[in-house]
Order: C-alpha cells, then sequence, then structure tokens
C-alpha cells in the first residue's frame, strides 16, 4: 500500500498484528466521528459576546446569524434552527401534518425510527439500493397504503436519496416527501429537481458541522415554516400568541457560536474530508473484498464517511472480523447499521413495520464497516489504517 508519503507495511506477518498477539499499530485509541473543532477561538470570542449580551437562548442574535449561514448551503427558503435532529425531524412531520405510517429504510440509525414512534406515527420499514444504501422508491411503492402518511427518505453517509423517484411515489399517494439529512449537510442536486416538502439536517458533535448538538429544519414553503417557527417555541405564533400546541426545540447561543465558527471554516473543513477519502481510495485499492462505497454521480459530497463493504467470500474473513482486528490495533470502526431498525426489539415483533422483502438491507447490515475520519486523522493515520486492513484480508 502506497500514499503521499510513500510505501507504509509495517504489519508484515500474521503475528504482526495485534490481534494474534502483535503491538497495536496506534497507542491510543482512534474512533469515527471524533469530533472536529476547526476553529476554538473564534467559538470562544462569540460565546463571549453572547455571555456579555446575557442573551443566552429564545432565538438569540447568534441564533438569526447561523441560520442565515446554513441556508447559503441549503439553498432552502426558510431554514430554522433547533436543539438537535431528532425533535427537528419530529416537528417537520408535525408541521407536515403527518398521522398514520411513516415509510422509511430499516438501514438507518434507530433515532429516525424512534423519532416516529415517539409522537405517534408507525414506522414501516422498506428496502434500499444496494449501491448507495438509501431508500428504494420501487419498495416503498409496494408498502404504500391508505394509512400511509408520509415517506422519510434518509441520505446516507451523503449520498442522497433518489429524489426524483421518491417524490413520484409521494405525490402519487398524496403524502409529502420529508428527508433525513443528518449525514448530509453539504450535499446537493448539481441539477433542479424535487427536493421535498422538508428536509432536517443534523449538527450533533460527530457530524461534519457540529454545534455540540444541534438540527436544522429546511423547507421551501411559508406555510410549513410557520408552523415550524410556533411548534419548535412552545406553540408561539409571530405575535408569541398561542397558536397550538407545541415544544421547546429551540437552539441555544453556545450552540449557535459553535456552529457559526464551524461553518466559517467548513470549506477547509471538507477539503481535508475529501482529501482523506482520496487517500482511503488508493490505499484500499487493490485489497480483495474491501471496497469503498462510492457516492452517486450527479451531486456534491461531503466525504463525512469512509464505509467499506467487506465481502467475505473474497475477502476470506467476515466484517464483524475485520471490525475485532481492527479494534486491536485502537482501531475503533462501527458497523452502520447493524442490526437493522426492523431487528430491534421494538419493531421486530409486529409485522406491520415490515411489510415487503429487506434482503438488500440484510446484505449490507452484514458488510459495511466506517473507517476513522475527520480533522483528528492525519494522512498517516489512514496509511496505517490501510495497512492492517490489508494484512487482515492477506492473512484472513
Amino acid at each position: 500500500m502506497t500514499g503521499g508519503g510513500g510505501a507504509v507495511r509495517t504489519k508484515r506477518t500474521r503475528d504482526d498484528l495485534a490481534y494474534f498477539g502483535g503491538t497495536p499499530g496506534f497507542a491510543e485509541d482512534i474512533r469515527v466521528g471524533t469530533p472536529n473543532v476547526p476553529a476554538k477561538d473564534r467559538y470562544l470570542e462569540l460565546v463571549s459576546e453572547a455571555i456579555d449580551r446575557r442573551w443566552l437562548s429564545n432565538l438569540g442574535p447568534l441564533v438569526r446569524r447561523f441560520e442565515e449561514l446554513t441556508a447559503r448551503r441549503t439553498l432552502r427558503r426558510h431554514n430554522t434552527a433547533m436543539n438537535n435532529a431528532t425533535t427537528a425531524l419530529q416537528v417537520a412531520m408535525k408541521a407536515c401534518g403527518v398521522t398514520g405510517e411513516v415509510i422509511m429504510p430499516s438501514f438507518t440509525f434507530v433515532a429516525t425510527a424512534h423519532a416516529m414512534s415517539w409522537i405517534g406515527l408507525t414506522p414501516v420499514f422498506c428496502d434500499i439500493d444496494p449501491v448507495t444504501g438509501t431508500l428504494d422508491p420501487r419498495s416503498v411503492a409496494k408498502a404504500v397504503n391508505s394509512r400511509t402518511g408520509a415517506v422519510l427518505g434518509v441520505h446516507l453517509w451523503g449520498n442522497l436519496c433518489d429524489l426524483a423517484g421518491l417524490d413520484d411515489v409521494a405525490r402519487g399517494a398524496g403524502v409529502p416527501l420529508v428527508l433525513d439529512a443528518a449525514q448530509a449537510f453539504g450535499c446537493r442536486p448539481l441539477r433542479p429537481g424535487p427536493t421535498g416538502t422538508a428536509e432536517v439536517f443534523s449538527f450533533h458533535a460527530t457530524k461534519v458541522l457540529n454545534c455540540f448538538e444541534g438540527g436544522l429544519v429546511a423547507t421551501d414553503s411559508a406555510e410549513v415554516h410557520a408552523r415550524v417557527r410556533s411548534l419548535h417555541n412552545f406553540g408561539f405564533d409571530e405575535v408569541m400568541e398561542v397558536a397550538g400546541p407545541g415544544t421547546n426545540a429551540k437552539m441555544n447561543e453556545s450552540s449557535a457560536a459553535m456552529g457559526i465558527a464551524s461553518i466559517e471554516r467548513l470549506d477547509e473543513t471538507l477539503k481535508v474530508y475529501r482529501a482523506i477519502h482520496l487517500r482511503y481510495e488508493e490505499g484500499l485499492r487493490d485489497v480483495p473484498g474491501v471496497t469503498l462505497m462510492a457516492g452517486p454521480e450527479g451531486q456534491t459530497h461531503n466525504h463525512q464517511y469512509v464505509v467499506v463493504q467487506v465481502d467475505p467470500a473474497v475477502a476470506g474473513l467476515h466484517r464483524d472480523r475485520l471490525c475485532d482486528i481492527l479494534g486491536a490495533e485502537n482501531i475503533h470502526a462501527k458497523r452502520y447499521f447493524a442490526p437493522g431498525c426492523h431487528r430491534m426489539p421494538p419493531y421486530r415483533a409486529d409485522a406491520v413495520h415490515t411489510p415487503v422483502d429487506l434482503s438488500a438491507t440484510g446484505t449490507l447490515t452484514e458488510r459495511v464497516l466506517a473507517l476513522p475520519t475527520g480533522l483528528a486523522v492525519s494522512p498517516g493515520d489512514v496509511d496505517r489504517i490501510c495497512d492492517v486492513i490489508a494484512a487482515a484480508v492477506r492473512y484472513g
């Protein structure tokens, strides 16, 4: 395996692997999702200003500024910052008037399903495209019925859903298309087309852009936006009269300060992510049975996740064994997402949650593995990770 710094091979024999008694490749843990802090001084400057003005919450000036900055990236007319993406997703569904069943992929973080169940909606799981890992419109069409209240597409690892296909199914069913874009900030289609009724982003500490905790509902609908603004602030309308039931989903000024500091450096951050992704591509190109999952064409991509698919028949070992071997080297990869939501206790006992075949989901849940990336990962780190993977396959 070669990289920009030359050949790297420290795991020359089977016994060099820590799994078999060798010295770990990393003295300290290296993980998926280590938070990015690209501008600590800028954050401290902004939060100090908030403390001095004594406006710490309740739709302060930093939150308003953050909403303006995110709008330049989402390209949506209306953007509302929130305390996290889970409540943002719930508020978006409420604002769209969704009732009954919500069709979504099983291959997603369980919070997507939990958010729906928590507000009385029924998750209905469908299958995915085996290449992108995103919701398959053909599977969705098979699950639509009179109880369907919405289609919930999930942009996975920055890979955008088949927006046109999902929009066709949703329109045919007369329901809104809502998008869970938690992993896709900065990812947009290159050509105009359907974008769904509302889109929800996450600014959790592990995301490419973080606010410690945070979320965003973006929409082009003035009506949906008005309901979102009211719902996320105890049901108050623009003149501060209660228009209906609401919750407290507002972002605070400290979180907004972190978001502003981060988004001001976002282009530099994304360059780092792209470079790391390319480094992994080079380092794993000749490793049999380990394939870097590429993003679809026709979109911008944030490269926030480096995800490989492990074919056990070719690689000679299962994904879980590779994960254990990496763990012994203090490289903490993640099985994104295993098991699928339909196999988790809250949902697996009721057939209403799984009305269609989920074979593509079953395959990916057994094969995919996310590797460390981000501002805390150096090119040399990537080289050593790829060296371990190559050795694991070589001695599989």
